[in-house]
């Protein structure tokens, strides 16, 4: 099947390759900083939501159990990033692959990506679509790591997922990954995407990532995604979470060591306070309706909470879920954790809920 880019005219192609030259343009050299000033007393303020499964299951927590001892396996003998990069692309390799799905690789305006859509009869690509931004503490992860994910979401939410390779650090430090995560979404903006038909998605570092793009293209003023989508997001580089040390002991996923070496490689000298890095500085008047999910267990708890409660008193709709028991990456999972099959659906639905052409097929 043709790309995005292929179904369109000559003409179109060459008008939406100048556009994403000058977007690039604006994108690198634009440094505007965040005002820093939040508006904690917004009358419009959305009530708290905060959604919970049920008090978790014996069989859930011999799952998770299950879960952490494969991943102590592959991670036992990690110790710098670059072997935990490692640790992280073997452990996925070694689990299901995707199914029933279509895989293209396309330039999403320069950024490595993979286009996936449900490989179904009727389904038409190009209506509704997903830029996944995957997570893996800044310095990992992949198209490899997440394509499972990402083609599971495709089929539950009947929308093109949009799975991006952004540059890593420390061999690319802030902000490459904000850079860009922005540009594909433009890419998809120049592909003929409607705004009210993207939800742009991250999990991890790949949350920062998506609510960092979405406020450059605040700042920008340009067309805004349908809505945020964050799992277990990393919102505070400071690390000033109290989560960050009561969780550690039970997360091995988002351990503290790995978190501060993480933030030293792609922050570099950068303040962790900077809202242009840590969106729990950041003015959040103005975001798209956002959902956040996390695990009770994670460091990154606190993340969350504290952006999600600052997001609602700025006027933000703001969906909460704390799933009972889940550590860091639970929802990369699915084919062995039915907490991460049932809370990976209330994330289709949720972007289905959003997407201005509701799926049909």
């Amino acid at each position: 099947m043709r790309s995005v880019d292929d179904m369109r005219p000559p003409f179109d192609r060459l008008k939406t390759i100048a556009s994403s030259i000058i977007r690039r343009a604006l994108i690198a050299g634009f440094s505007i900083c965040l005002s820093g000033v939040f508006s904690m007393s917004a009358a419009i303020a959305a009530e708290r939501t905060v959604q919970a499964d049920a008090p978790q299951s014996e069989t859930s927590k011999q799952q998770v159990e299950k879960l952490l001892g494969v991943w102590t396996e592959h991670y036992s003998k990690a110790v710098t990033l670059a072997e935990k990069r490692a640790a992280f692309e073997q452990l996925m390799r070694d689990t299901p692959g995707p199914s029933r799905v279509q895989i293209r690789r396309v330039d999403a305006g320069g950024v490595d990506a993979e286009l996936i859509w449900p490989a179904r009869v009727h389904y038409s690509i190009g209506k509704r679509a997903i830029l996944y931004v995957h997570g893996g503490g800044f310095f990992s992860g992949s198209p490899d790591t997440h394509r499972a994910s990402a083609a599971s979401l495709s089929k539950a939410a009947s929308a093109d997922v949009l799975l991006i390779d952004y540059r890593l650090a420390p061999e690319s430090p802030y902000p490459a990954q904000i850079d860009d995560t922005l540009t594909a979404y433009l890419w998809l903006l120049d592909s003929g995407y409607d705004p009210g038909n993207i939800v742009m998605l991250g999990d991890s570092a790949g949350g920062n990532l998506a609510i960092e793009a979405t406020f450059r293209q605040m700042r920008l003023k340009g067309p805004l995604p349908a809505a945020v989508i964050t799992i277990s997001p990393i919102t505070d580089l400071a690390l000033t979470g109290g989560s960050i040390k009561t969780n550690a002991a039970s997360d091995p996923f988002g351990n503290l060591l790995q978190v501060e070496d993480a933030r030293k490689a792609y922050l570099g000298d950068r303040l962790p306070t900077d809202p242009r890095v840590s969106p729990l500085y950041a003015d959040m008047k103005g975001f798209p309706p956002l959902l956040m999910q996390v695990g009770s267990r994670e460091i990154s708890l606190d993340d969350t909470l504290r952006l999600a409660d600052k997001a609602r008193q700025s006027g933000v709709d703001v969906t909460t879920e704390v799933i009972p028991g889940m550590v860091h990456q639970w929802q990369l999972f699915p084919f062995w954790l039915e907490d991460a099959r049932r809370s990976n659906q209330r994330v289709a639905e949720f972007a289905i809920r959003h997407f201005t052409d509701k799926p049909h097929d």
